[in-house]
Formats: structure tokens, sequence, C-alpha cells
């Protein structure tokens, strides 16, 4: 791989990890407001009969918001499972790069 091609490479990947870790960070902030309005709902629902249709629909509730964690940990792990990809070919295009320019300025027998 040249030093141009390998340079919009390493470039191409620096912009996939950005990418990757900002979707990471929306699911963490989703996640952490899922997580409080499954709290809210607990709070709510506290003073309410557990035969109440208040109460059931307020478990219903509960439990898609749980649901719905659960598939947002699942996506988080791909991506991080992604993440960890790119950043190992990062590191592989870097030192094929280092070695492409060091190669292409080295000059003599040495």
């Amino acid at each position: 791989m040249g030093i141009a091609v390998a340079h919009m490479r390493l470039i191409f990947l620096t912009l996939q990890k950005t990418d990757i870790e900002y979707k990471l960070m929306l699911i963490s902030q989703t996640k952490m407001n899922l997580t409080n309005s499954v709290n809210d709902l607990l709070t709510v629902g506290t003073d309410l009969d557990s035969d109440s249709p208040e109460y059931k629909t307020l478990r219903a509730r509960q439990e898609k918001l749980m649901l719905i964690d659960k598939r947002l940990e699942e996506q988080m792990q791909r991506y991080k499972s992604k993440l960890s990809m790119v950043e190992t070919e990062l590191e592989s295009v870097d030192k094929m790069l280092n070695n492409n320019i060091k190669r292409a300025f080295t000059y003599g027998g040495g």
C-alpha cells in the first residue's frame, strides 16, 4: 500500500472510529434517560394497588422500557466490537504508513 493510499485509509478509519464513538455516546445517553424513566415509573406506581389497571399499565410500560434497554445494550455491544476492529486496523495501517515513510525516505544502504 502506497503512502497516499495508506494515509487516505488512515483518515477513513479515523472518521469511522469517531462515528462509532459518537453512536456509542448517544446510546449511553439514551440508556441513561431510559433508566430514569423506568425509575420514575417505579416511583409513581408505589402507591397503587397491584391489582389495579393503572398498576398493570405502568408495569407493562416498565417491561417495554426494559426490553428497549436490552436491545440498546445489544446494539452497544455490536458497536464496541466494531470499534475494536477499527482500532486494530487503525494501528495496522499506522504501522504500515510509518514503515512506508521510513522506506521512502531512507537513502543509500543502511
